[in-house]
């Protein structure tokens, strides 16, 4: 990563990356690696790159009242991230919000995201499951949502690619077997799979083999427990490579960075020992020419009146606690827009780019979920080890997809943590600070009456997770509110959500299936749906009550197509109307399956980058000068896949000199 001091001047990039989330961070570790110039601006802050700072996130974490995803990183008013706790129920159904994100949908878009160096994957869960092959032809298959234009097979070696800067332990031979999926003979995940937990192993021994129906009329589904693949440390396989092994993302001529998991339970959203993966690993390997701009709020894309992308102006600011800002501007020959789906969505409306289509920040998706709970006959050892290390895979397939929502059921090792907030609310309900589901307040238990009822209670809890996809549909948008500003004056993301009754029948099947597995396990079943300030999702659906939440999960705002005219981004996540830039992430799905999408969004990325640097290689190609009589004709130079090197080893020199951007950092570039 650059060293450099605060530029001073004119200075010009090769490229312009927005964002140091996930996506941002692998497109300027690749091009980067390639030789090309790469500016990163950050919006937020950079905190956690050091060991100091991550101490102070633990501890802001640990001594927070509510244990929300949000809840270790300090809030920065000038790049305001959305919170869980900006949503309320309100008594009678409904919501009220407050915060970054507005909204004025029938249903609320319950998604957080963070806006810092890191991105939302510093409070992610880690969990890293592929798509099936199936999910990317919904539209022609099912009948509803997008179909993308590219395939399981096109993307298939990013997949791999990405599983090894992420460091994916797993088990491809179950992940086969299960659920189908197509993997490259011999191949392995880097690491070996997340052992199961002993509530696994209790599932799985009453519900394996089993068939059930989620819905009259569907066909039967075999219940099995299967491991989910993970991006965080295990034991490296010594069969990964060919042979060759793995060694954890950082190996590279630097220590390794983070320990194996240790079963800290608090993996949402920090992981103490640091062995889930975050992009901070990834920067800890940017080349030097990788130089990271924190404290720089991209406000607008600058183009030319050709269309093509001039650079970025930004917003600098030196303080979070002040309002007092500078504004700059930066140029390239390409800019790369990396800031999630609804900040890439913000931006390109804010500079009324990408238009034409009339798709931009509309199809805004995300996993619906269901929360059912209940109490085990028995103690089965909740909260030790990530929060879920397997799961229910046979609902995410089959023909039920053309009638109800398909679901992914995630076995919670967290006890009833995210419906109840456990285990912090049975303490204050023991204690009779609380009451129990809306009652009064009951006498207060100590002393050993408090430990024993505590550990009979909590040791049995039990709860499952359904995450539904959503298809895209176009009322599902984001627009902007010029009445309302953050502080920095920029006009705030306004949401319109709902959800569709084939997510809703999705929900009805889900809760069927839940029954059944309760009923298999002789749980006592404690679900209730209702209004209620925690329940800002509800809804009624066919008589009943439903409470759905947000999985931070946010897509498909700028979603790609094989036409300019129904899409806006190309196959290559390339805008239609603007040659040289980008809008990367998933923001470009057209449809979201059942697997949380971070690896997706890897390995599109990396799919980018590779042609970015095409687009690069092309342009700065030296021409030969030849006598007046005869044609010019381009030196030929490497134009394949990434991996080869550009025109020299040395950063290009930028085709028309070099531009009249000023890019002064409003922060000293952090170093590596």
């Amino acid at each position: 990563m650059s060293t450099a001091p605060r530029p001073a001047g004119h200075c010009r990039y090769d490229v312009i990356v927005v964002g140091a989330g996930l996506a941002g961070t692998l497109v300027a570790k690749e091009l980067g690696d390639e030789g090309w110039r790469v500016l990163v601006l950050e919006a937020g802050t950079d905190t956690l790159s050091t060991w100091p700072g991550h101490l102070d996130a633990l501890d802001t974490y640990y001594t927070a009242t509510a244990k929300v995803p949000n809840s270790p990183y300090r809030p920065n008013p000038d790049a305001p991230s959305p919170d869980l706790l900006d949503l309320e129920g309100l008594p009678d159904g409904g919501y009220r919000t407050h915060g970054y994100l507005l909204q004025n949908g029938p249903l609320p878009y319950g998604t957080d995201y963070l806006r810092s160096n890191g991105g939302t994957t510093l409070h992610w869960l880690g969990l890293t499951p592929r798509m099936l092959p199936e999910d990317f032809a919904v539209r022609s298959t099912f009948g509803y949502g997008k179909d993308w234009p590219i395939s399981y097979a096109d993307l298939e070696a990013h997949y791999r690619a990405a599983e090894r800067e992420l460091g994916v332990a797993g088990d491809t031979a179950e992940q086969a077997e299960a659920l189908g999926l197509p993997f490259p003979a011999g191949y392995v995940y880097p690491m070996r799979e997340i052992p199961r937990s002993h509530l696994d192993h209790v599932v799985a021994a009453a519900v394996d083999g089993v068939r059930v129906k989620d819905s009259a009329g569907a066909p039967d589904t075999t219940l099995r427990v299967v491991t989910t693949p993970h991006a965080r440390n295990s034991t490296p396989n010594p069969h990964y490579d060919e042979g060759r092994g793995y060694r954890p993302v950082g190996a590279v001529g630097l220590p390794d960075y983070g320990e194996r998991c240790v079963g800290n339970a608090s993996c949402v959203p920090i992981c103490p020992v640091q062995a889930k993966y975050t992009p901070l690993k990834t920067q800890a390997r940017w080349d030097h020419r990788v130089t990271l701009v924190t404290h720089a709020v991209v406000s607008r894309v600058l183009t030319h009146d050709d269309g093509r992308a001039l650079g970025v102006e930004y917003l600098a600011y030196d303080d979070p606690a002040a309002a007092a800002h500078t504004v700059r501007t930066a140029e390239a020959d390409i800019v790369v827009l990396a800031a999630h789906a609804v900040e890439n969505a913000k931006l390109l409306l804010l500079s009324g780019l990408a238009g034409r289509s009339g798709q931009v920040g509309r199809n805004l998706m995300d996993h619906p979920v269901l929360l059912t709970w209940g109490l085990l006959p028995g103690p089965t050892g909740p909260f030790r080890g990530p929060a879920s290390t397997s799961g229910l895979e046979g609902f995410r397939t089959g023909p039920a997809r053309r009638n109800r929502a398909p679901f992914r059921v995630e076995i919670s090792n967290w006890g009833w943590n995210w419906p109840t907030g456990a285990p912090s609310s049975d303490v204050a309900r023991l204690l009779g600070i609380t009451g129990d589901s809306g009652q009064p307040r009951g006498k207060p238990l100590f002393g050993r009456e408090l430990r024993t009822a505590l550990g009979d209670g909590i040791g049995r809890q039990f709860s499952l997770q359904f995450a539904l996809e959503q298809g895209a549909e176009s009322r599902n948008r984001v627009t902007l509110d010029p009445s309302r500003r953050d502080r920095l004056g920029i006009p705030q993301p306004l949401l319109t959500y709902d959800l569709s009754d084939h997510v809703k029948r999705g929900m009805v099947a889900a809760k069927a299936v839940s029954d059944r597995i309760f009923g298999l396990l002789g749980a006592e079943d404690r679900t209730a749906y209702g209004p209620g300030p925690f329940s800002p999702g509800y809804f009624r659906f066919e008589g009943g009550d439903w409470v759905f939440h947000g999985a931070g999960h946010g897509a498909g705002t700028h979603v790609m197509g094989d036409s300019r005219d129904t899409s806006v981004v190309d196959p290559w996540q390339r805008c239609w109307d603007h040659p040289n830039l980008y809008a990367v992430g998933c923001g470009s799905m057209p449809s979201v399956g059942t697997s949380n999408p971070s690896l997706t969004l890897a390995a599109l990325a990396l799919r980018s980058s590779e042609q970015i640097h095409r687009d690069l290689t092309a342009l700065h190609r030296p021409v030969r000068v030849r006598p007046a009589h005869a044609p010019v004709t381009a030196v030929p130079g490497p134009t394949g896949p990434l991996g080869s090197s550009p025109p020299d080893t040395s950063p290009p020199t930028p085709a028309g000199g070099s531009g009249a951007g000023a890019v002064p950092s409003p922060a000293t570039p952090r170093t590596s």
